[in-house]
């Protein structure tokens, strides 16, 4: 095996006529050197094929250039997992490496040995994906003080001191709601996701100010717990609603999962959507077009939150290691569009043709 001799910054001083450390000024981008000097090492490490060692230089410029994002499993079963995959593609890029590390209890406290990962590795910056559940971000708030980079928080509520990238939840659900008062429905019942999500939270207020605003007083009867965001959720949710409120139009379910397991119920009971109730979605996954009938959901921009998470990140480590004042932390939103198809077409239309 015929190994090629690796060239060092000390051959392409030698082969150049300079000294060490002009190689290394040339490499680094100094300023202080000249325009006839820089020429001539470009050259010689061009033609010699010189490859500097890129953790050597990440030590020297006191940077990895490595991101550290911590998720969950729940983030790789649903469309948050295109958050992720958001932030990967910005990374890249720009530069930047990417370093993972799961959560298999997102509702934990215990991140210690997380942290300590992401302090081993070096990395810039942390973007954190693990969605807002409980109490779990009582540790930030908790040693604020204490930690030394930048961190992004994805979906999560607005804290004192926490920088947030997050979809505005409450305006989807209250987008969702609307559309079907609008389109002439008002006995509107409501599929929960897990209670303890801040998400999920947002989205049932979204609902409620919606009826208010149309003077209708919620009730708890028009709400039901299906416990999940899965489409098991969905079926034990829409049960719970058919019995306890029977004279429910439409439904508006807390994702597109539970939405699948709601028409699985009407199914099964002989019932038609949008004839017998009207359903509304939220996510716009892929398939939801292809459901049947195909779902009127909410759309957020779930790749675009990771990418932007990024980019603020990337302006904050920046900030830090050119020691320039930043503003000071705060929350950026994204706004949901809601994509209408025929799960919720007008009671006008249904009584006139009888038919979707």
């Amino acid at each position: 095996m015929n190994l090629r001799k690796r060239i060092t910054i000390k051959d392409i001083a030698r082969e150049s006529g300079v000294s060490s450390e002009t190689v290394s000024r040339v490499i680094n981008n100094h300023p202080d050197v000249s325009l006839k000097t820089l020429e001539k090492v470009q050259e010689v490490i061009s033609r010699l094929g010189y490859s500097p060692n890129a953790v050597a230089r990440r030590l020297v410029q006191k940077r990895s250039h490595f991101i550290g994002i911590a998720a969950s499993i729940y983030e790789f079963q649903g469309p948050s997992g295109m958050t992720v995959v958001g932030v990967q593609q910005e990374a890249n890029s720009n530069g930047y490496s990417v370093t993972l590390q799961l959560l298999h209890h997102p509702e934990t406290t215990e991140v210690e040995e997380i942290l300590n990962n992401f302090i081993a590795e070096r990395v810039d910056g942390i973007i954190w994906a693990v969605p807002e559940i409980g109490n779990n971000r009582s540790w930030f708030k908790d040693n604020q003080s204490k930690l030394r980079m930048p961190i992004i928080f994805l979906n999560t509520k607005p804290y004192p001191g926490l920088n947030v990238v997050s979809i505005d939840n409450r305006q989807g659900g209250r987008i969702a709601t609307e559309h079907l008062l609008q389109n002439g429905y008002r006995n509107i019942g409501f599929i929960a996701g897990p209670e303890d999500w801040w998400e999920a939270r947002e989205r049932r207020l979204g609902w409620q100010d919606a009826l208010s605003t149309y003077g209708i007083l919620p009730e708890e009867r028009q709400i039901a717990k299906g416990g999940t965001w899965m489409p098991d959720g969905g079926e034990r949710g829409m049960q719970m609603l058919l019995d306890q409120y029977p004279e429910i139009e439409a439904v508006f379910t807390c994702n597109d999962y539970i939405a699948l397991g709601a028409l699985k119920v009407a199914s099964q009971r002989g019932l038609y959507v949008p004839q017998d109730y009207a359903i509304v979605g939220f996510d716009n996954l892929l398939e939801a077009a292809y459901y049947l009938p195909s779902l009127t959901t909410i759309h957020h921009p779930i790749s675009d939150v990771g990418s932007l998470a990024m980019r603020e990140l990337g302006r904050l480590i920046d900030a830090e290691q050119s020691g320039k004042s930043i503003s000071p932390p705060g929350a950026i939103t994204l706004h949901p569009l809601l994509i209408v198809r025929e799960s919720s077409l007008p009671k006008t239309i249904i009584k006139t043709t009888g038919v979707v």
